[in-house]
């Protein structure tokens, strides 16, 4: 199958199923409300090394936060679904609570809920006060330039984590160009966000030669390793490879992220577009390529 002249490898991505939170960070200025968020969501890029998988899902108009402020969401996943309320109350404790005028609220209406805001009010040192608003429990912790207000509950979901792409092409700037093209792209689509500096590259598969380590650098796909007794998958006319992981709320908004990401890297010059997958040992989510570039697919998270 083929997207103008980008082949596209009859393949699949192989997705495994997550824990997820999302929370709006608001605050005076849309300085402070970025800064929590890059901070929030800083060493998260992979859950081979870091404790969770996080980032900006976008920016919120002051029309649409609780607080009528500027606002940012921010999507936080993690592997075990005990880990996720920890996660939230830490990385929202030490990186959103200690900024300047921020405020942070729950993101995600879900059925199951985790207590963040019940949680970090014992920061208040007892001059905690809770405030009921339409439904909703918030914490108004007293700081020093005001207080910090919180949602007492976080909604909290499985979700769908580790779908990928491998944009191929003949030169390195000019692979990039594509995945960056892919990337901006998948931005655009709610309820997914993608977890590596910049969206692009990785490129790891499961296991090692060394005993202990769980991932080592996908050598199938590493151009410098071509003949060099490594199995390669790939052809002559490749020099490099990015690999976009993209994590969602849905199977659904993962699988419409994939395409329309495979579109903007064929009209960009993507000379090959693949996917990585192992065996079915990795999760339960298979994202067909041809099948994805044929609709968006149904929700199966």
């Amino acid at each position: 199958m083929k997207i103008k002249k980008t082949e596209i490898v009859p393949t699949y991505a192989e997705a495994f199923a997550m824990w997820g939170g999302r929370a709006i960070i608001t605050a005076d200025g849309r300085r402070w409300a970025l800064t929590a968020a890059r901070s929030m969501t800083g060493f998260a890029t992979s859950v081979i090394g870091c404790p969770c998988e996080a980032a900006i899902e976008r920016e919120v108009p002051a029309a649409q936060t609780p607080d009528g402020r500027p606002g940012v969401s921010v999507l936080l996943f993690t592997v075990r679904e005990k880990d996720i309320r920890k996660r939230l109350m830490e990385r929202i404790g030490q990186c959103v609570m200690t900024c300047p005028t921020t405020a942070c609220f729950n993101g995600l209406e879900s059925e199951q809920t985790v207590s963040v805001g019940g949680a970090l009010r014992y920061f208040g040192d007892g001059h905690q006060v809770s405030k009921v608003l339409n439904g909703r429990r918030l914490w108004r912790i007293p700081v020093l330039d005001g207080e910090f207000l919180v949602d007492d509950l976080f909604g909290v979901r499985e979700t769908v984590g580790g779908g990928n792409l491998f944009i191929m092409g003949a030169s390195a700037a000019a692979t990039l160009r594509a995945a960056l093209a892919a990337c901006d792209a998948m931005a655009e689509v709610g309820d997914v966000f993608l977890p590596f500096p910049g969206g692009t590259r990785s490129g790891s598969k499961i296991g090692s030669k060394y005993k202990g380590l769980v991932a080592s650098t996908n050598d199938a796909y590493c151009p410098s390793l071509r003949g060099a007794g490594v199995e390669t998958q790939l052809p002559e006319s490749i020099n490099a490879v990015y690999e976009i992981v993209i994590n969602g709320l849905t199977e659904a908004a993962v699988r419409e992220a994939m395409r329309v990401g495979m579109v903007a890297a064929a009209e960009k010059g993507a000379l090959i577009i693949s996917a990585g997958n192992y065996g079915g040992n990795l999760g339960r989510y298979k994202l067909d390529l041809e099948d994805i570039l044929g609709g968006a697919g149904e929700d199966g998270a």
